[in-house]
């Protein structure tokens, strides 16, 4: 076996081999260290500015600052709601120790109820320890000063001042101004999240929620460096917020006064307008509640209180209340009579005391036992005569009497702003036939014709169909802003209103023989009214309303002795002066015996405290801002007439 051969080292291969891998080692290192060199060039200078912005947001952090809310005014400049300076109780929770035992001696310094607990472990939750909760709001200045003596004691406590929404007229303008509340879950569903930045109350009812993006404003914002835990360090600059722009209402606060005295707290409501442009005077609803208590949130006790109320003084009455209108809406069935040629203006009808239905027995009364005799629309108006009208509207037919009715506005929403008006109902074949699937009866047309059966309107709809009439037919939209300010030393600009519409009756012979009867009502000598008014320094043209709340059995009923619960609505419209119309006024008493009794003298108290009131009485002096400029024709005035006669019986 032949030896194995011994296979000798080649170094110059070797030494080739590792240039060659050693030069490819650095090809691949100078083309690692480019894309690197590429790269890093990319980021600092291609993309500086964006990562130079992302470093910053991580550092800097835009901190909202809410505006201040809108004031709001009456016409005079008297002030309804108002952000007042107030203090509130606020911990941060990463600086106290023991959170529970804090709280329970915080109680024998400050008065905490269950709900401030409650509400403040309910923020608790998802928020960082080192941001500060408020604890409990509107201390008084015993309590801040008491908790100022003791506040050693409570580290990580502190009283912060803030502004509050607070309404000085309290329950006056409950339901007309509304109220603001805090944001809740529903809220932050609709809102625009980057306005309302910031924002912790939101406008719930009345003004308030209608213009509410008025009276918001436009948030500001802070620059603030902050740590990586997003501890606020520093503030860098801050762009300021916009306040929300004052609105100045057509409501005048003496004749609000008045209205809502009237009524010694029995439910009811009224509206005035001003036929002249539409302009809401006043618009009450009793009871009422104090929009103060909403504000930084009701207690238990409270809302059960009000909620729990008989008398529901949550109810908008004047703007949602349903009512039937009675005899108020005979003056417009008149006009509709005439206008659509079903009555003639010296027509006459025989009132026996009980109409019958041409082949029928049943007997549709009048409020007077044996009747009024022969009368026309005048005397059927002042005497709140039934059978003319039970005739009026069986001539007339639904479909006829609720097209021509519908022009007053009865059976749709006024278009006031506020939300959440009614409709009323305005009685029609069709409406019937969807509502219950049944025929319309010729009885039912009998009773619509004195604002019976499905009849309902509301206050504010009755009230704007009053101030059309008492325009002749010309419908001035309804509304309650009157004017915007967008701060104190800027002016006061009047809003732009929707346009007029024109007047709808043709002949004005038939509106004058309407108005003839109305004036009847307060001053003829057989006027349901006429001894309510008999010493008005002002010339009136109403009519009284009574809507009954069960069916009679005679011909007469005395509710006056009976539990509210039987007694009957009265009712009463209005407009004066007659020459020139200045207010328009609807009425309604829940529990009263008739519009003569109880309704219209309630009436005569609001008329006289716009057309003529007390000397001296005078509104309050305007706050805060100059008086809006009231033109010389939307100014009340007074004009004096001659003496009533002595009148007949009431109704």
């Amino acid at each position: 076996m032949s030896p194995r051969r011994t296979k000798l080292k080649d170094s110059g291969r070797e030494v080739a081999l590792f240039q060659r891998r050693a030069l490819a080692g650095f090809l691949i290192i100078v083309v690692c260290l480019g894309v690197l060199a590429s790269r890093f060039m990319h980021l600092q200078v291609v993309r500086h500015d964006e990562f130079a912005t992302r470093a910053d947001q991580n550092r800097i952090k835009l901190r909202p600052i809410p505006p201040a809310r809108g004031l709001i005014f009456d016409r005079n400049g008297i002030l309804l709601a108002d952000n007042t300076a107030a203090f509130r109780l606020e911990v941060t929770p990463e600086r106290v120790k023991d959170m529970d035992a804090t709280l329970d001696q915080l109680r024998e310094v400050v008065p905490l109820t269950e709900d401030d607990i409650k509400r403040f472990k309910e923020q608790r939750k998802g928020r960082r320890g080192f941001n500060s909760l408020p604890l409990r709001f509107r201390l008084s200045e015993d309590e801040v000063a008491k908790f100022a003596v003791n506040r050693w004691r409570f580290p990580g406590v502190e009283v912060v001042p803030y502004l509050t929404r607070t309404y000085p007229r309290g329950t006056e303008f409950g339901h007309v101004v509304g109220y603001v509340a805090r944001i809740d879950e529903a809220d932050l569903r609709e809102l625009d999240v980057t306005r309302y930045a910031g924002t912790t109350h939101i406008g719930k009812t009345g003004i308030e929620r209608y213009y509410e993006k008025l009276l918001h404003g436009e948030p500001g914002y802070e620059r603030v460096e902050i740590n990586a835990d997003g501890r606020a360090l520093r503030v860098l600059d801050s762009t300021p917020p916009k306040p929300g722009k004052n609105l100045y209402l057509s409501i005048d606060v003496r004749l609000q006064e008045a209205a809502e005295a009237i009524f010694e707290g029995k439910p009811g409501a009224a509206v005035a307008i001003d036929p002249r442009n539409g302009e809401v005077l006043a618009m009450v609803s009793v009871p009422s509640f104090d929009p103060n208590l909403f504000v930084n949130g009701i207690s238990h006790v409270d809302y059960r209180a009000l909620i729990g109320s008989p008398l529901r003084p949550l109810l908008h009455r004047a703007l949602v209340g349903t009512y039937k209108p009675g005899s108020t809406m005979k003056p417009f069935m008149g006009i509709a009579g005439l206008e659509q040629g079903v009555r003639r203006i010296d027509d006459t009808v025989l009132s026996t005391g009980e109409f019958h239905i041409p082949g029928q027995s049943r007997g549709y009364r009048d409020w007077r036992r044996g009747g009024h005799g022969r009368v026309d629309l005048v005397e059927s108006l002042a005497q709140s005569v039934n059978t003319y009208f039970y005739s009026l509207a069986l001539d007339m037919g639904i479909d006829r009497m609720s097209g021509y009715l519908s022009k007053f506005g009865f059976g749709s929403r006024t278009g006031i702003d506020l939300t959440g008006e009614g409709t009323g109902i305005l009685p029609s074949k069709d409406w019937k036939r969807a509502q219950f699937n049944k025929p319309w009866f010729p009885g039912e047309t009998v009773i619509a014709g004195i604002g019976q059966g499905y009849w309902v309107v509301t206050p504010v709809q009755l009230a704007n169909a009053t101030a059309i009439l008492a325009a002749r037919g010309a419908h001035h939209p309804i509304h309650l802003l009157r004017a915007t300010q967008s701060g104190f030393s800027a002016p006061v600009e009047p809003v732009e209103q929707r346009p007029e519409e024109p007047s709808f009756i043709v002949n004005m012979t038939n509106w004058n023989r309407v108005r003839d009867g109305m004036i009847a009502v307060v001053s003829g000598p057989t006027g349901t009214a006429a001894r309510v008014f008999a010493d008005a320094p002002y010339t009136t043209a109403g009519k009284t309303g009574t809507a009954q709340r069960f069916s009679r059995t005679g011909n007469e009923v005395d509710t006056r002795g009976l539990d509210d619960a039987q007694r009957h609505q009265a009712l009463f419209v209005a407009f004066a002066p007659v020459e020139e119309p200045q207010i328009a006024l609807a009425l309604v008493m829940e529990f009263g015996a008739s519009g003569s009794h109880d309704a219209a003298p309630l009436a005569r108290r609001i008329l006289d405290a716009w057309l003529a009131p007390p000397p001296g009485a005078q509104p309050a002096p305007a706050t805060k801002t100059p008086l809006i400029p009231v033109p010389a024709a939307t100014a009340p005035t007074t004009t004096a007439t001659a003496a009533r006669p002595a009148a007949g019986a009431a109704r």
